[in-house]
């Protein structure tokens, strides 16, 4: 036999083995090739060889022995509807344990935690305990009472050990025209992944886990201590790249404080703005309400959408950490899937996403009150003003419509350039309005 082909063979076998290791196994058998002599190769040649493969094959041993970490899938666990209100705010049906009766509570990202409303309590006979923590809310800053470990269902989802701030919700209930129970936020998020489908009125809760995304959307990565903040570029006098809270619990597009507006000059002074109230926690704020030129949200553009801006008393914006918050009448555009825990949020675009914003403006604010719906806002030099309306007029009917559905009223007076008629009662008589819709554009 040749006495090469051992050495050959061990040349294969090294190559199959590590390519790293071929250069100085191949000087080691040509100099056996060559070793007409039958002189020993040298040893430090020898050396070298072996000493890169010895350890070599010491890990070729261990490597069998060693498990590679893979994260666990996430898992399904339940799936429950929710009902859109207005500004495409999400509010779903949950149970306290211990009460049989379902309540109302908004999904909502801008929440650090987890409330109940007053009026809830005091139905349900819970006494909150008193706490030095404050809270801040449109309204302003107040302590804030708790009523600690309780234990929620969502579903067929129990999440134990939940601390719950107390907050009055009466101002959010008289919005909606439903009663609002509470808000429910960081608490929540923070312990799954949530799919919220806009789609199909279905949130989908998932154990904490690997998770594929579906196609044709895109992926953020939030900053993310309980509120979630991420960029956006706004463009109306000049582009500006800006930080936002992700707020799926407010009721608009877009929210600016007016210290961003006037440092950074985005709008030209000769914006034309209206005057309006926006509710949130808390009470009521003055606001005005714009349009920005554009709105470039991950590789989404948004043109012409209407924008609020507020004097932020309270800074619930964090300016100038922050410009103000990008809402859900945005948010619900896309479906959503929040991971709180790897900091991925997933958006893909449905079939909301091409719908037309609402550029109404009546300066008319409606009520659910004590059964009713009450007039509770009429704007300065706004049609509301111009067509008579009054504080605390009792609206009867809105063309001919005496459903007494404040989403169905509010739906009708968006519609620009129509003229509405109105039946209200005042001081015990009814008097029929006119009033012309008209458009921020």
């Amino acid at each position: 036999m040749d006495e090469k082909q051992p050495m050959q063979k061990l040349c294969r076998f090294i190559r199959l083995l590590h390519p790293v290791l071929l250069t100085d196994a191949f000087i080691f058998i040509a100099m056996n090739n060559n070793n007409q002599t039958n002189q020993p190769v040298p040893c430090a040649i020898c050396r070298k060889f072996f000493s890169l493969l010895i350890p070599f094959f010491l890990l070729c041993i261990s490597v069998p022995a060693q498990k590679t970490a893979v994260a666990a899938h996430s898992r399904f666990l339940t799936q429950i509807p929710f009902t859109t209100f207005t500004g495409g705010v999400a509010v779903i049906k949950v149970r306290l344990e211990g009460y049989p009766d379902t309540l109302n509570f908004i999904l909502d990202t801008g929440s650090g935690g987890i409330s109940l409303d007053s009026t809830t309590c005091l139905k349900l006979n819970i006494v909150p305990v008193p706490s030095d923590k404050l809270i801040i809310g449109i309204g302003g800053i107040r302590k804030v009472r708790f009523v600690y470990n309780q234990t929620l269902y969502i579903g067929g989802v129990q999440i134990d050990s939940l601390n719950f701030h107390v907050s009055d919700y009466n101002i959010l209930s008289s919005v909606y025209g439903n009663h609002i129970d509470g808000i429910i936020g960081y608490s929540f998020f923070s312990k799954y992944i949530v799919k919220i489908d806009y789609d199909s009125n279905l949130v989908s809760i998932f154990t904490r886990g690997s998770v594929k995304y579906p196609r044709g959307g895109f992926l953020i990565r939030p900053s993310l201590i309980s509120l979630p903040v991420e960029s956006a570029t706004l463009r109306d006098e000049r582009p500006i790249n800006c930080r936002f809270y992700f707020d799926t619990g407010a009721g608009l597009c877009l929210l600016l404080s007016s210290d961003f507006v006037s440092d950074s000059s985005i709008f030209n002074k000769d914006k034309k703005m209206f005057a309006t109230q926006a509710q949130g926690m808390g009470g009521k704020a003055n606001m005005k309400i714009t349009t920005i030129k554009e709105f470039k949200f991950g590789p989404y553009r948004f043109r012409n959408m209407p924008t609020h801006v507020f004097d932020d008393e309270y800074n619930i914006t964090s300016y100038p950490y922050l410009a103000g918050l990008i809402g859900n009448d945005v948010l619900r555009r896309f479906n959503i899937v929040l991971n709180y825990d790897k900091k991925i949020f997933y958006l893909t675009p449905n079939n909301h996403f091409r719908d037309p914003f609402d550029y109404s403006y009546t300066g008319l604010g409606l009520y659910w009150t004590d059964g009713q719906i009450r007039v509770g806002d009429v704007m300065k030099d706004s049609p509301a003003e111009k067509a008579g309306f009054k504080l605390d007029d009792v609206v009867i009917a809105i063309n001919n419509n005496m459903s007494q559905n404040l989403q169905v009223y509010k739906s009708m007076l968006q519609n620009i350039g129509e003229k509405i008629k109105f039946v209200v009662s005042r001081q015990g008589g009814l008097v029929e309005l006119s009033m012309r819709v008209r458009s921020i554009l």
